[in-house]
């Protein structure tokens, strides 16, 4: 993921552009990587996520100066006009109420203050992520995600991630498209990482007998041969990145 992730990051970063007295404050920080490539370039660097076992995750990676915290980013626990950026990269889709998520980011920025955020583009755009799911749907194992549900690409267009901002009160909002890609030696590394990263796939699958398990991994495998390159399987991945104020 890290390594995926590198070039969505590092739009981010760019469109941040922290300075070194800048207050920041990451929402939904994950295992850290943001932390570590910032802090040390600013005044002050909170970093909070609402799982606590990312919280720790975080912590081991022993950065100095870092505030780690366990906190919704639906009620973030800072008074107003308390910092002078933001950060997120894919935790606005997740949340159930992205407005209000918003609309809390926006009362803790100061005036001038900025916000950096990333989400993945519609699942069209992210074959990496949809070689289980329409399999999984097809044969009424899960059900189709419903409008306005959280979920990896609930804000996969510009425009949802434009209305939310302008309503919460932003009044710039720039979003750029970014491309990157994930990388796989086989089948069972690819199936492997989605099992891992996807609580909800794995449970679905551990749920299936035996034939009917074996039935979706060749529908599934199928659809991620095609993107076999001779020695590895690179899949294409689009995220956007979004610059407010």
């Amino acid at each position: 993921m890290a390594e995926a992730s590198a070039p969505v990051s590092h739009a981010m970063i760019t469109a941040l552009a922290p300075s070194p007295d800048d207050v920041l404050l990451e929402l939904a920080g994950g295992t850290g990587e943001l932390a570590e490539a910032l802090a040390p370039r600013v005044g002050r660097y909170i970093y909070t996520d609402f799982a606590p076992a990312m919280v720790e995750a975080a912590k081991r990676r022993g950065i100095p100066g870092v505030e780690h915290r366990v906190m919704d980013m639906q009620a973030i626990d800072l008074p107003d006009a308390t910092v002078d950026g933001v950060l997120c990269r894919y935790g606005y889709m997740l949340v159930p109420d992205p407005a209000l998520a918003f609309q809390e980011t926006r009362r803790v920025l100061r005036p001038g203050g900025r916000v950096a955020l990333a989400t993945w583009a519609a699942a069209r755009h992210n074959p990496w992520a949809t070689r289980f799911g329409p399999v999984l749907i097809e044969r009424g194992l899960v059900e189709p995600p419903k409008p306005g549900e959280p979920g990896q690409f609930a804000l996969g267009e510009p425009e949802q991630i434009e209305a939310l901002a302008r309503e919460a009160g932003f009044t710039e909002v720039a979003v750029e498209e970014v491309e990157t890609q994930f990388r796989f030696d086989d089948w069972e590394d690819y199936r492997g990482v989605m099992t891992s990263l996807a609580s909800s796939l794995s449970q679905t699958l551990a749920g299936l007998d035996e034939s009917a398990r074996a039935e979706v991994d060749e529908a599934a495998r199928a659809r991620f041969e095609l993107f076999g390159t001779g020695s590895n399987y690179v899949l294409p991945a689009r995220a956007l990145v979004a610059r407010l104020s």
